[in-house]
């Protein structure tokens, strides 16, 4: 018989899917055939003519499930989904009766199953069907992802619970994400005390880390869905800081820190031919991480061969450099496929964040 495990938040980006892949890592070493299924996709992608949504996809390329691909992602937000199941087109039984039939089918596969919610516990309402309510559809017990501040945690977990509770799904655990390491163990004493009063299980997971936070070069190139020139090789790159080249060159150059990504304008010949100079410098190197040239006005010719011959990484652009920074700075990264050192970091870390033993007793 196949266990299972929900795994919910309190909103998007609180960790879900590096808590998946954590528990995906931690479960195969305990049972031979682990499957993985997220009911709802509100992120399409197309993987070898199979609409899946992102998450399962990437869930799929790590752990090597492409066979299962068509029952990762039973409902897909695609375009147009909404509206056609609001106006009749798509019968209202059809989503739950197509996620519990490939829940079914992974569960006959498979030991262990990992079930991934979508955003917070209402996702899903317009179609009929949230993640509350497949939680108990599935019989599922519910592990819910939180992240935050004390505050901001119970706030947002005493929101989601009484969705949950109202649909008779029970959430098992209450999991800490994000924690900053220096105030962990203070911020889990108090969260501990105020839901374990209320009999309420809570447990901590990943301190905040830079490198599983910030986004990679390739990350921001396909955000921008422009390609990444230069060094190839530094394309998994984690970018830690953003910088504008508004200043002096050297000015830019001496407040450089580690893996930074440099905007500077398209008419700056001086500043692009400088840090392309210093790129193959190893101290400089470590600092500069790429470059990204916004602008309508072209590179002269010299500074662009100077570019290109340095093999530093960077983006051409040709909208404003204010449009690009927005852009990069509220952008919140997700881990792809490519990112290996995040994968290793969440796999490693796992073993010794979670406490696989207690959650796997708490699956059916």
């Amino acid at each position: 018989m196949c266990k299972k495990i929900f795994i919910a938040a309190t909103g998007q980006h609180c960790g879900k899917t590096t808590v998946s892949l954590s528990l995906m890592h931690l479960a195969r070493k305990k049972y031979a055939r682990v499957g993985f299924i997220k009911p709802i996709g509100p992120k399409l992608l197309m993987v070898d003519g199979v609409e899946m949504d992102m998450d399962a996809a990437l869930i799929a390329a790590i752990y090597g499930l492409e066979e299962d691909r068509s029952l990762m992602s039973p409902v897909v937000l695609g375009k147009g989904y909404t509206k056609r199941y609001l106006s009749g087109e798509i019968p209202a039984e059809v989503p739950l009766e197509s996620i519990k039939r490939a829940c079914k089918e992974l569960e006959q596969k498979n030991d262990f199953l990992i079930i991934e919610g979508s955003g917070h516990g209402g996702v899903g309402s317009v179609i009929g069907i949230n993640n509350a309510q497949i939680a108990r559809a599935l019989d599922a017990p519910v592990i819910m992802v939180a992240s935050g501040g004390i505050g901001c945690v119970i706030d947002s977990v005493q929101l989601n619970l009484s969705l949950f509770q109202q649909q008779g799904a029970q959430v098992k655990q209450i999991l800490v994400n994000k924690l900053y390491p220096k105030k962990r163990e203070e911020t889990l004493g108090y969260l501990q005390a105020f839901f374990e009063s209320r009999q309420q299980s809570i447990a901590g997971a990943f301190d905040y880390s830079k490198i599983l936070a910030n986004p990679t070069l390739i990350d921001l190139a396909n955000l921008l869905k422009l390609p990444l020139n230069g060094d190839q090789n530094g394309k998994s790159r984690i970018i830690h800081k953003i910088q504008l080249g508004a200043a002096s060159s050297q000015r830019v150059i001496d407040t450089l820190q580690d893996s930074t990504l440099l905007l500077t304008t398209s008419s700056r010949d001086e500043l692009i031919v400088t840090a392309s100079a210093l790129y193959n410098i190893p101290a400089y190197r470590r600092k500069l991480a790429g470059l990204v040239i916004p602008g309508l006005a072209p590179v002269t010719a010299i500074s662009q061969k100077i570019l290109d011959d340095s093999n530093i990484p960077y983006i051409r652009t040709e909208q404003t450099t204010a449009e690009v920074f927005i852009t990069l700075t509220e952008h919140v990264s997700k881990i792809t496929a490519d990112d290996h050192e995040k994968i290793n970091l969440i796999k490693s870390s796992a073993e010794s964040v979670f406490d696989f033993e207690t959650i796997d007793a708490m699956s059916r």
